[in-house]
C-alpha cells in the first residue's frame, strides 16, 4: 500500500535547483540537502564553517517549518562536511540546536559545489 506523499517547497528558503525541497509522506518528513546560502542573496552565507553551517541550519528550520515539522522534531541527520578540520565546531553547533536527545547524525566528507563548506538534510516527524 502506497502512502500518500505531499512534496513542499518553503517560500523562505529559495531552492538552487530542480529538486523538492521536502516530502511529506504519513507522519514524517524528508528534506533534501540545505546549504549555507543566504535566502535574501542567493549568495554563500560567508567564508567560515561556523557562518555557513549555522545558515544551513537555520534553512533547514525554515523548510521543517513549512513542512509541518521542527529542528526539535528531527531523527536523523546528515552533515555533509568539506573539511574533516570542522568536526569540533560541528559538535559545538550540534549541541547548541540539539542540546536535548540530539537525533542521530552521519557526517561524510565530501566535495560541495559553490565554495560551500557545508549542507545538512534530514528526517523529521510531523508536528502533533
Amino acid at each position: 500500500m502506497a502512502l500518500p506523499s505531499e512534496v513542499v517547497d518553503s517560500k523562505r528558503v529559495p531552492r538552487i535547483g530542480p529538486y523538492s525541497q521536502a516530502v511529506r509522506v504519513g507522519d514524517l518528513v524528508f528534506t533534501a540537502g540545505q546549504p549555507g546560502i543566504e535566502p535574501a542573496t542567493g549568495r554563500v552565507a560567508g567564508e567560515t564553517f561556523e557562518a555557513q553551517a549555522r545558515q544551513a541550519i537555520e534553512n533547514l528550520r525554515a523548510v521543517l517549518e513549512d513542512a509541518g515539522s521542527s529542528l526539535r522534531r528531527v531523527v536523523k541527520l546528515t552533515c555533509y562536511v568539506a573539511d574533516p578540520a570542522a568536526f569540533a565546531t560541528l559538535n559545538t553547533l550540534f549541541s547548541e540546536y540539539f542540546p536535548e536527545a540530539p537525533p542521530v547524525r552521519s557526517t561524510p566528507v565530501v566535495t560541495l559545489p559553490r565554495g560551500l563548506l557545508f549542507s545538512i538534510d534530514a528526517i523529521a516527524v510531523v508536528e502533533t
